[in-house]
């Protein structure tokens, strides 16, 4: 493996989108595509970014095409980016097919912030609750342990339970440890396997609540990008195989390519989709017309709009329910070990009575 490649500095998604939108703005107002390379250069906050549009510069400067240029940094500037570039450099319309790429990744950046944030806050409360309990068991009860061993009476079950539970942990830490971080790596192994990822993300497509909310950010997702390729001029065939490829869901990605094949064959592109039931009749619908009225982006750009919509209804339900439902499984866990402590104490107070 070439270590020079395996520790390539990670550029921020903001210094992309920043980049390109000031891009657009100065290949709109005549300045030359070299020029407007040389001072976003110097303008880019990140290192690793200043030396990509630095190379990328060189490359433009020896007779590559803008497209070529960025195509040799693919982990920073992926297919779509690189078709609607292609297609703006080819139609002579770069500034605005910048401005669409800008649009596309903001909003796309914007969704990825919303679900990130709804998911935060059950991920920290469940982090908490893990922690506390970890922290009761390990440290506290043993020292209820030593107390009740001198109690003359049979303790509760639920007492039972916790002290058993508490001598496993504290005796088998390690292999806890070392159990927990092979399970870790197995899930991610599997997860890359397509068969794997296949199991998985059908799952995730089936969970309760979470479930229809990840449909609904994949369908936003794949009519905006859809959208955006094909008002910039990129052939329907080759803005399908990107989009499948950037759904983020391996059972939508089918579906994309099913259609795909669909329109190589002559057939309309909405029939694979509803055969799929991934995708709700009302967006199969919709796309059927935007095909037969020669509307297509358009029509995807309204779904698009309208699941982004969607998506943050979705989101507010969400995180109405979750902080509820969070605080009652942490008092909740907390609870059963705080009682199981205590409720030995209560069978002392009647027998010294």
């Amino acid at each position: 493996m070439d270590i020079k490649h395996k520790f390539k500095p990670r550029i921020p998604a903001k210094e992309v989108m920043v980049f390109t939108r000031q891009f657009a703005v100065m290949i709109k107002a005549g300045v030359p595509i070299v020029r407007g390379l040389e001072i976003l250069s110097e303008q880019a906050q990140n290192k690793g970014f200043h030396k990509i549009i630095l190379q990328v510069t060189k490359d433009v400067e020896t007779g590559s095409n803008l497209t070529d240029a960025l195509a040799r940094h693919k982990d920073i500037f992926d297919n779509l980016y690189l078709s609607m570039v292609k297609a703006g450099e080819a139609g002579g319309v770069l500034d605005t097919t910048l401005t669409r790429v800008a649009e596309h990744l903001e909003k796309t950046e914007r969704l990825k912030g919303k679900i990130k944030s709804a998911l935060a806050y059950p991920a920290v409360i469940f982090i908490v609750a893990i922690a506390a309990c970890f922290f009761i068991l390990t440290f506290i009860m043993p020292t209820f342990a030593q107390l009740f061993a001198g109690f003359g009476a049979e303790l509760p079950a639920l007492t039972r339970i916790v002290m058993g539970l508490s001598y496993f942990i504290r005796h088998n830490m390690i292999l806890l440890f070392v159990g927990t971080i092979g399970l870790i790596f197995a899930f991610r192994a599997y997860a890359h396997t397509p068969q794997g990822r296949h199991k998985l993300d059908a799952i995730q497509l089936k969970l309760p609540v979470f479930g229809d909310l990840l449909k609904k950010t994949a369908i936003a997702r794949f009519s905006r990008t859809l959208s955006t390729l094909t008002a910039s001029g990129v052939p329907i065939l080759t803005g399908l195989e990107i989009t499948a490829t950037t759904s983020g869901n391996k059972i939508i990605e089918e579906s994309v390519l099913k259609a795909k094949e669909s329109i190589s064959g002559g057939k309309s592109i909405f029939e694979p989709l509803r055969e799929s039931k991934v995708f709700p009749l009302l967006v199969t619908d919709l796309i059927r017309v935007g095909e037969e009225s020669g509307s297509m982006g358009e029509m995807l750009e309204k779904i698009a709009d309208f699941y982004e919509d969607e998506v943050d209804t979705a989101i507010t339900t969400l995180t109405s329910l979750i902080e509820p439902i969070t605080i009652v499984f942490l008092g909740g866990m907390i609870g059963v070990l705080i009682g199981a402590m205590y409720l030995p104490m209560f069978q002392l107070a009647s027998v010294v009575k």
